[in-house]
């Protein structure tokens, strides 16, 4: 009987909750994004990769990172690559002891294929 309080007590301390979306291409922030598609270039697939991203809030008024999709692109092509294509994006939110907003973060993920454009 311990144990289920001990639970019921433990999920009421904590919440999350996540959304997810998928984006067909999306490029590098200091990329142009217009010319790379309309200039007819071929690309090589380099392979799947996962960028994330967070932000983290204390007392809920102290904030500090950046949970932005951008963000995230551009820590999955730090090792290479101009775009990803065939993207998913999955943004969480999740908080320790809600009611006061002690401490919680969001973070926001992105998972896709690594293409290299050629010239």
């Amino acid at each position: 009987m311990k144990k289920v309080i001990f639970l019921l007590f433990f999920m009421l301390l904590t919440t999350a909750c996540a959304s997810t979306g998928n984006l067909g291409v999306v490029t590098k922030s200091q990329a142009d994004p217009v010319s790379l598609l309309t200039s007819s270039r071929g690309f090589n697939e380099i392979g799947t990769v996962r960028g994330k991203a967070c932000r983290f809030f204390l007392a809920g008024i102290i904030p500090w990172g950046d949970s932005t999709v951008t963000q995230a692109i551009d820590n999955a092509l730090e090792g290479g690559g101009d775009a990803l294509i065939n993207v998913s994006v999955t943004s969480s939110l999740y908080g320790f002891v809600p009611i006061y907003n002690i401490f919680c973060f969001t973070c926001t993920e992105v998972e896709g294929v690594a293409i290299e454009f050629v010239d």
